[in-house]
């Protein structure tokens, strides 16, 4: 029987689709504005995929849980269907939880010689995790935050499954992999700062688990950027909105469109005019609603590969949905396109990812008139153990 820690930081991600690009410091700001959670949704995700694989294979998953009380680990357990017998609550939280709550969980799960840690959160929360459990303790994260470079994170909730349904059968060994954090408070303020914090082991499989986020620079990189947002200029068509993604080559767009586009928000332009700056969810729903023609415009995250569900959750589902995948154009420079062998999207809708996957690629514009082609990854959770002939 194998001891797995499980711990869901319960605020994570909220700042995503309200614009606040993060929610440290921020909690009551970003509820004013009228954020709801996500990291609860994104665990039982997860969850639900191991109960299914338990139940199609007519047996207990070898699987002891130790967690925390109720949402931030027992309520959620339960909810998927593990029964009390499953789990152990080895601490009690409050009603408003902190960080200091994860990390005393987590003291908890190493005296009770978990094997795995499995969190639910962002760069933040498996920062708070490694500085307690350090590189003795495999760890292994949901995606649920706003900003996730760490190289802890699966691709989406189920792919996390996958991994611990694969740790326990014995088919998967560890990696080191880095554990990053961006300083919220600058990257309001449009500037990016991140700090490599240490390195932590995790079960690692290269897809189902996302490389660190990489920054791209080559001799050309601005060049190609200038090339780039020039041809971009040339397709853009009138009175019709367009969406601007954040990082470096969007923003070199919004320099040769003369507007003082962000660098890490979202900004919105019509007739080569800013019309609304580093806007959230509701604003773009909003504009969506005033314009008949959208376009959105996306660069991958180095490496990652993420054009939606990483830094970006302002781009929702909703929004997404209401603009057209057809309408999306992805653009990037050759040197980042050469470490990006697959486009990713996470964007929490199964409905969508199963819509971006039938889409199966992208034309990615890197230059001027040039263009290349990389295919959509959605991890999808298997759907019979047995198929595969899973054991446990």
């Amino acid at each position: 029987m194998h001891v797995f820690g499980f711990v869901v930081n319960p605020i994570a991600g909220m700042g995503g689709r309200v614009g606040l690009k993060g929610t440290d410091n921020v909690v009551e700001e970003a509820i004013e504005r009228g954020a709801e959670p996500v990291s609860g949704e994104r665990a039982l995700r997860m969850l639900k995929v191991l109960v299914r694989a338990r139940n199609e294979c007519k047996r207990e998953l070898p699987i002891t849980w130790v967690t925390v009380s109720g949402n931030m680990g027992a309520a959620l357990l339960e909810e998927a269907g593990f029964s009390s017998q499953e789990y152990t609550v080895l601490h009690e939280c409050a009603d408003i939880t902190t960080r200091e709550d994860t990390k005393k969980a987590c003291r908890e799960f190493q005296t009770h010689n978990a094997e795995l840690i499995v969190f639910c959160g962002g760069d933040g929360t498996a920062r708070d995790i490694f500085e307690v459990v350090d590189a003795e303790t495999p760890v292994v994260g949901i995606p649920a935050g706003v900003k996730m470079h760490s190289g802890v994170f699966g691709v989406n909730p189920e792919s996390v499954a996958e991994v611990i349904l694969a740790f326990v059968e014995g088919n998967l060994g560890l990696s080191e992999v880095e554990i990053m954090d961006l300083d919220e408070i600058a990257y309001r303020k449009g500037e990016w700062r991140i700090d490599l914090h240490g390195i932590a082991v995790t079960p690692f499989e290269d897809s189902y688990i996302q490389s660190a986020k990489m920054m791209v620079r080559g001799p050309s990189e601005e060049e190609l950027k200038k090339e780039i947002a020039e041809y971009l200029l040339e397709l853009m068509e009138e009175d019709t909105l367009y969406i601007l993604g954040s990082g470096s080559t969007l923003r070199t767009v919004g320099e040769e469109l003369g507007i003082d586009k962000t660098l890490l928000g979202i900004d919105a332009v019509v007739n080569r005019t800013l019309i609304g700056k580093d806007v959230n969810e509701k604003e773009l729903l909003r504009l969506l609603g005033e314009y008949d023609r959208s376009t959105l415009i996306v660069s991958p995250i180095g490496a990652q590969g993420f054009i939606l569900g990483r830094g970006n959750q302002q781009l929702s589902p909703a929004v997404i949905k209401k603009i057209g995948i057809d309408r999306i154009m992805v653009v990037a420079t050759p040197t980042k396109l050469q470490q990006t062998e697959a486009l990713r999207v996470d964007t929490n809708d199964s409905d969508l990812d199963r819509a971006f996957s039938e889409k199966k690629y992208f034309r990615v514009i890197t230059g001027y008139h040039t263009m290349a082609v990389r295919n959509v990854e959605v991890q999808v959770a298997r759907r019979s153990l047995e198929k595969r002939g899973g054991i446990f």
